[in-house]
């Protein structure tokens, strides 16, 4: 590839087998075919038939992800069967102009009354569907589908969106570089969803016991022990402090962290916080008021609403980790569950119910060896999102350079 400088259009990035301008079409004169879908409600996968729903199209990959995998009611008529180098768009509301390029792998799939689909006729059907990550496709979309009330975009816009296109060589081959730049992203994706289950799978047996390490010197550890809640965690109400910890919020995916490491709206004054609670690192975190999975770890340390309990491992011979990610399994939150049968949201969760549920107590050395497993896993799985966001870094700065 080389670097070009021409302002008109010439991209920044190029193979250096090809020069001269692109010249300026319309996606509709490229295609064939453009019709809307059918209006059918999806019902429960037939076997054969394939339904194409908004919904089904991922946010991130563009790729079919059926949620579940449906098929359309009805008579189903060839007309809305997608082939090769059909693109749809979607039409209307928050995801207007999210594309999807039909894979002959996803197999017999019917396309839904909220998407557009054009067939691509004379262009790389690719090279065109890689127009729609662009920045420039991007705010098209955001101007011409502003409208009163619901954001949306008809076939006779989509047909007039204007395309920069080299020749067909040159789409080819760019279509051909990122095609293999999304392959890897897939792949790392498939890596990474399979370490995730795998995870899940080896949580499963490690925590029903079904799965137990050996000493270092080959032998059992002692068997596990299984006390109520109160006996290895006690309830912390500290509220000396002088404002000035960062003010934690409790999320499911993060745990406790400070908010102004994410996008948290709800402001509070000086006075409000004089009530929050102190949280050390390490502590656990429950709200009061309702439940939605689990038990949030705190890797900070700073102060929290007073609607939410704060859990202290009360032992010494107590690994954070293990507890950590004890009391995020299904397992757990179902026992926690079905002693909450009954209550409302908005009625208090009190330490009582924790308290009343057995959890693991093994040996000291078996809950480092277990939670030094899950550790090494999580810096596996850490390390391949690390790839994928850097792949998909290097993705759009070729974006930007390899179109016009």
């Amino acid at each position: 590839m080389t670097t070009e400088t021409n302002i008109k259009l010439v991209p920044k990035l190029r193979f250096k087998e090809f020069d001269g301008e692109w010249k300026v079409t319309r996606l509709g004169d490229l295609s064939k075919g453009v019709a809307y879908g059918m209006n059918s409600s999806a019902i429960t996968f037939d076997g054969t038939n394939k339904y194409l729903r908004i919904t089904d199209i991922d946010e991130d990959t563009r790729r079919f992800k059926p949620k579940p995998l449906t098929s359309p009611d009805g008579v189903i008529e060839d007309k809305f069967k997608l082939k090769c180098n059909d693109i749809v768009f979607t039409r209307t509301g928050a995801s207007v102009g999210k594309s999807y390029l039909y894979n002959k792998s996803d197999g017999d799939l019917y396309y839904a009354g909220f998407l557009i689909k054009f067939n691509i006729v004379k262009a790389d059907s690719y090279f065109i569907f890689c127009n729609t990550y662009t920045e420039k496709y991007n705010n098209w979309v955001h101007i011409y589908s502003m409208r009163s009330g619901q954001p949306g975009l008809n076939a006779e816009e989509y047909k007039n969106l204007k395309l920069n296109i080299p020749s067909l060589p040159e789409q080819q081959k760019i279509a051909s570089f990122l095609s293999a730049v999304d392959e890897k992203i897939n792949q790392l994706n498939q890596k990474a969803n399979l370490l995730t289950q795998y995870k899940k799978g080896v949580m499963q047996h490690l925590f029903s016991g079904k799965l137990r390490f050996k000493t270092e010197n080959g032998k059992d550890f002692p068997e596990w022990e299984f006390l109520n809640g109160n006996e290895l965690f006690k309830t912390i109400s500290d509220k000396k402090h002088n404002s000035d910890l960062p003010v934690l919020a409790i999320t499911q995916d993060q745990g406790a962290i400070p908010r102004e490491l994410i996008n948290y709206k709800i402001s509070v004054t000086e006075k409000s916080v004089d009530s929050y609670k102190v949280v050390q690192k390490g502590d656990f975190i429950i709200s009061l008021r309702s439940f939605q999975g689990g038990i949030e770890f705190s890797n900070y340390h700073g102060i929290c609403s007073p609607a939410y309990n704060i859990l202290r491992p009360s032992r010494e011979n107590m690994n954070s980790y293990f507890y950590k990610v004890y009391l995020k399994t299904p397992g757990y939150i179902k026992s926690l569950q079905s002693k909450l049968e009954g209550i409302r949201d908005g009625k208090m969760i009190s330490f009582k119910y924790f308290s009343e549920i057995k959890l693991p107590f093994p040996s000291l050395k078996e809950q480092q060896k277990i939670a030094n497993y899950l550790t090494a896993l999580d810096e596996k799985l850490a390390q391949v999102n690390t790839q994928i966001e850097k792949t998909k870094t290097f993705k759009k700065g070729l974006l930007q350079q390899m179109f016009v």
